[in-house]
C-alpha cells in the first residue's frame, strides 16, 4: 500500500537519498487498522493536519466510526508546536477535533460557518468538476479535471491547506485546473471513437458506492454502463450487492457484475434475458464483451477493490494486455506494476531478465565497453 507506514519510511529515504532535501513532503496516512496512524504521525510530526472525513472503511478492524475517528485524531495531537489542522466543516467526527485542540485550526465545506466555504458545485461529464471557494481573501473559482461532484472535498481542502501556507491565490487556481488525477482513482480514459471509461478501480467501500453511481447518473453521456467488480469488507455482504445492482440498473443502460460475488445481484430474469445485466465472471470475459459491444461516446464506470485489477479493462483499448489472471494477489495498480503486457506466468522470468539486463547495464556504464 502507498499510505503505510513501511511505504513512508521507503519514500523518504529513496527521495532524501536522491536530492538531499525536500521543501515539502504530503503524505496520506493510511488508517487501515487501530494504531496504524499514529506511528506514521509521531515519525512525521507534521506541521499540517488535514482531516476530510470519518468513514467506516476496513470494518473489520474498526467496527465503529468512533474507532475510526479516534485513530484519525491522532495526526493532529502529533502536530508540531506552531503547526495548524485543516478540518472538514461538514463532517461532525472531523469537527470533534477541534474541540479542545491545542494547535490553530481552520475549517472548510458546504457549512456557513466554514473559513472556507464552498459554493457552486457541478459536475456532469464530460464536464468537469467546477467550485467557488469563499475565503478571507474573495472568491476563487475553482476549475478541475474530476468527473464527479464529490471531488470538491479533496479539492477545498487542498486549496484551503495551500491558502493557509500562503500560495498565492492565482497559483493555487492554475495548479488545480492543471492536476493530473491519480490512476485508477476516477481517472478517465478516452479511446478515440470508442467508449469513455471513468477508472474507480483502487477500493469500494460500501459508502464511495453512491458517490461513484452518481457521477453516472448525471453524465450527459448517451449511453452509460456500469461494471461492479468487488467491494471492500463490510458486515452484510449479500444484502449489500443487491441493493448496489437496485442502485446501478436506475441509472446505467446496461449492469454487468464480475467476480466471485457477481451471482448476489438478485437481479430479475426479465433483467438477465434484455441484456439489462450481465454477470460474468472473470476480468477477461468483461473486456471481451465490452469490446463486442462498446459504441463511440458511451461512458463506463469500472467500479471495484483493487483486488480484481479492473483497471484492465480500459488499458486494454490503448494496450495489449496479456495478464488476465483473474486475481494476483498484488495491491498496487496494473500501471505501477507495469507488467500488464506480460503474461502473468511469465512474470517472474521477465522481471529476472531485466534486473539482469540494467544489471549489466550499469557495468558497462562504470567499466566502459
Amino acid at each position: 500500500m502507498a499510505n503505510t507506514i513501511k511505504s513512508l519510511v521507503s519514500t523518504l529515504y529513496k527521495r532524501m537519498n536522491k536530492s538531499g532535501e525536500a521543501d515539502y513532503v504530503v503524505f496520506e496516512a493510511g488508517a487501515f487498522g487501530v494504531d496504524t496512524i499514529r506511528p506514521m504521525a509521531q515519525m512525521l510530526k507534521p506541521h499540517v493536519a488535514v482531516v476530510t472525513m470519518v468513514r467506516l472503511e476496513h470494518f473489520s478492524s474498526f467496527k465503529t466510526l468512533e474507532n475510526v475517528a479516534r485513530e484519525k485524531r491522532a495526526l493532529v495531537d502529533a502536530l508540531e508546536p506552531g503547526g495548524f489542522a485543516v478540518f472538514n466543516a461538514d463532517d461532525p467526527n472531523v469537527l470533534a477535533m477541534a474541540s479542545g485542540a491545542a494547535h490553530r485550526f481552520v475549517t472548510f465545506g458546504e457549512s456557513e460557518t466554514a473559513d472556507y466555504r464552498v459554493t457552486d458545485i457541478s459536475a456532469a461529464y464530460p464536464r468537469t468538476l467546477g467550485v467557488t471557494l469563499h475565503w478571507r481573501g474573495g472568491a476563487l473559482k475553482l476549475k478541475t479535471p474530476f468527473p464527479g461532484e464529490h471531488f470538491w472535498l479533496p479539492t477545498a481542502a487542498a486549496a484551503a491547506t495551500a491558502l493557509e501556507l500562503g500560495v498565492p491565490a492565482q497559483m493555487v487556481e492554475q495548479r488545480i485546473a492543471t492536476f493530473e488525477p491519480l490512476a485508477n482513482r476516477c481517472h478517465v480514459l478516452t479511446v478515440d471513437g470508442g467508449p469513455h471509461f471513468i477508472v474507480d478501480t483502487a477500493k469500494a467501500p460500501w459508502h464511495s458506492l453512491s458517490l461513484a453511481f452518481d457521477m453516472v447518473a448525471k453524465s450527459r453521456a448517451g449511453r452509460k454502463r456500469i461494471v461492479l467488480g468487488q467491494l471492500s469488507d463490510f458486515a452484510g455482504s449479500n444484502a449489500k450487492y443487491a441493493r448496489a445492482y437496485d442502485s446501478a440498473r436506475n441509472i446505467a443502460d446496461q449492469v454487468i457484475y464480475v467476480g466471485e460475488h457477481a451471482h448476489r445481484s438478485k437481479a430479475s430474469q426479465a433483467d438477465r434475458d434484455s441484456g439489462r445485466f450481465v454477470e460474468l465472471r472473470t476480468p477477461k470475459e468483461v473486456s471481451d464483451h465490452l469490446k463486442r459491444t462498446a459504441v463511440p461516446g458511451e461512458l463506463i464506470l469500472l467500479k471495484s477493490s483493487s483486488s480484481l485489477h479492473l483497471e484492465r479493462l480500459a488499458l486494454s483499448w490503448t494496450h495489449d494486455v496479456k495478464c488476465w489472471i483473474p486475481s494476483c494477489g498484488k495491491k498496487e495498480g496494473c500501471q505501477n506494476c507495469g507488467l500488464f503486457e506480460v503474461p502473468f506466468e511469465e512474470h517472474r522470468e521477465f522481471v529476472k531478465k531485466r534486473t539482469d539486463d540494467r544489471r549489466r547495464q550499469r557495468l558497462r556504464g562504470l567499466f566502459g565497453g
